[in-house]
């Protein structure tokens, strides 16, 4: 069985003790982090590999950053580290191929709020990735799209739909945009088995809004039809988001049959 996860850390430098922690009993096989907050030269990779974790980093100083933590029998090949074509200074992608498994690790634009320039970009942004995700899909029939979308799919994704109605994160543009990523042949992996409202993955540092359990679910794990039927689990592992100095996300776990 293979565990593949994926976390928004908010500043690897600070929350390392976290994932170490986190890697030693849940041992994923593929962890995708997300907003590490540093360059490549920065990122602790003898921690990591001492944990047993071979890493690609595609990282930047101060904001954004992705990585992939391995520990398959595979080393990765063909990554790629941009949309391409699009040319933007912002590190958010990182995608690699392990084995026969296409892995895509995205931090998707927060947008900052409806009608901004941020939010402009966001739409761009995921218009240019569906397209090409399409492609990547027609090249990888088993691929799996993880991380940071910054975006809850429907309102049993919302703490309250009513409050957030029309905000970012929960936009109809935001979730058309992700509805188009999974008409493409993708699948939610959380909702194959969990069908409830109420479960998220992040919650805002104020308002004690993790204690309040007042979130939403914006990270996600995506996969291909060809893997619908590897997939045998997919939680959200609230327990690192209660720790000291936590992030605000949970990490998002899913399990395949490979």
């Amino acid at each position: 069985m293979l565990k593949i996860a994926t976390w928004n850390v908010n500043s690897i430098k600070v929350r390392l003790p976290q994932v170490l922690d986190w890697v030693a009993t849940a041992r994923p096989g593929l962890l995708c982090l997300q907003e590490i907050k540093t360059v490549n030269d920065n990122f602790p990779v003898q921690e990591l590999e001492d944990a047993g974790y071979q890493c690609q980093v595609n990282g930047q100083k101060t904001y954004n950053g992705v990585a992939i933590l391995n520990r398959t029998p595979h080393d990765p090949v063909d990554i790629v580290d941009a949309i391409p074509g699009l040319d933007d200074p912002q590190r958010r992608v990182l995608a690699a191929t392990y084995g026969d498994l296409r892995l895509v690790n995205l931090y998707v634009p927060n947008g900052s709020e409806v009608g901004s320039d941020k939010y402009a970009y966001k739409l761009d942004w995921l218009a240019r990735l569906r397209d090409w995700l399409a492609e990547e899909l027609a090249r990888h029939p088993q691929l799996v799209v993880v991380g940071d979308f910054n975006i809850a799919p429907e309102d049993r994704d919302v703490y309250d739909p009513e409050g957030w109605q029309g905000s970012v994160l929960v936009s109809e543009p935001e979730r058309a945009a992700l509805r188009a990523l999974l008409d493409l042949g993708l699948r939610d992996s959380f909702r194959l088995f969990d069908d409830s409202a109420g479960q998220y993955s992040w919650w805002d540092y104020r308002a004690a809004a993790f204690a309040r359990d007042r979130g939403l679910r914006i990270d996600h794990i995506l996969v291909s039809e060809a893997l619908t039927g590897a997939c045998k689990s997919c939680v959200i592992d609230k327990v690192p988001r209660g720790w000291e100095r936590p992030s605000d996300h949970a990490p998002v776990i899913a399990e395949f049959d490979l």
